[in-house]
């Protein structure tokens, strides 16, 4: 099947001339975008932030490398599986996590996180260890790393716009409110918490498919640093926005990449530059509407605001 898909993904990319670089780009963008999809769910719809989704990632790569290596299970399969396992490990912590207030939870993720690594580090026969885990089978191409953004986005605009995603919006803007109601506060934060590590093991998952090597370090606190950043920058509380966010912190550094010595720190001025002048992110609290972008160019949006202010 592996052959299957990968000679479907090198007739696309001969026809459309896509070269070997571009579709690495492409399938980075890809994976982040899952990743940021679900950290946007749980810190921009619920205000949860955490520092562990990076060990959570490992969770679902290495996972994923073992099942696939060692037990010759199909990718497909152990993608699923690597993924639902670190959502299992997400709903452990979360249980007992969740109850803390204030910035226990965070402090408790990131500790989560560099554990997770330091164990992958000294579990030698399981995981390679420092050494990493090679020989995992190339099943991250363009293709299917594009079909697994999409089907991520779909998923998590249909669970955003249901009642589970409104009742985590309700806690987002008043906990205590939302428990009057009825809601129940703990368990919609603990879905929402499973929900992240379940698209960022996904993420890690095409992440070890693609490089066919892992090892622990790829899993460290500037990882999970940056996947909070691409959410911020994106805007909270947007799908849209965190999607061109991972896109634009994919990109950044590829497109300085000719300026070697200086490309971070083109990269870092654009972030810190974002941050200044749209505090609330790219596209925050808002979601991408092809109606709104019709109007902007053909001026109906201006006019309709004329019109309410005059009616006001």
């Amino acid at each position: 099947m592996i052959e299957l898909f990968n000679n479907i993904n090198a007739s696309f990319c001969s026809l459309f001339g896509i070269n070997s670089y571009l579709q690495g780009v492409i399938i980075m963008v890809c994976i982040n975008v899952i990743a940021v999809l679900g950290m946007s769910v749980l810190t921009g719809f619920t205000r949860l932030f955490s520092f562990g989704n990076a060990g959570f990632m490992s969770i679902g790569a290495y996972a994923t490398a073992i099942l696939t290596v060692r037990y010759h299970v199909n990718f497909l399969l152990a993608i699923l599986l690597g993924a639902c396992f670190a959502g299992l490990i997400a709903f452990l912590l979360g249980s007992i996590t969740l109850r803390l207030k204030g910035d226990y939870f965070l402090i408790t993720c990131l500790g989560f996180g560099e554990c997770v690594r330091v164990l992958f580090n000294y579990t030698k026969n399981l995981t390679g260890g420092s050494a990493g885990f090679p020989g995992i089978p190339n099943f991250s191409n363009m293709l299917f790393s594009v079909i697994c953004a999409i089907l991520a986005f779909f998923i998590a605009w249909r669970f955003i716009h249901s009642k589970y995603g409104r009742n985590l919006v309700s806690i987002r803007e008043n906990e205590v409110a939302a428990e009057a109601v009825g809601i129940n506060a703990f368990r919609a934060k603990r879905m929402s918490f499973v929900f992240s590590a379940i698209y960022a093991g996904w993420a890690g998952a095409l992440y070890a498919g693609y490089l066919m090597y892992i090892v622990p370090a790829s899993f460290n606190l500037a990882k999970s640093c940056e996947l909070i950043t691409t959410t911020v920058i994106g805007g909270l509380g947007s799908l849209t926005g965190s999607v061109i966010g991972a896109i634009l912190v994919t990109v950044l550094p590829e497109v300085f990449r000719s300026m070697s010595n200086f490309r971070m720190l083109f990269y870092g001025l654009a972030v810190v530059l974002i941050i200044m002048f749209r505090p609330q992110g790219l596209y925050g609290y808002k979601e991408f509407s092809l109606k709104r972008l019709i109007g902007f160019f053909t001026g109906k949006n201006k006019k309709a605001k004329a019109e309410g202010k005059e009616g006001a």
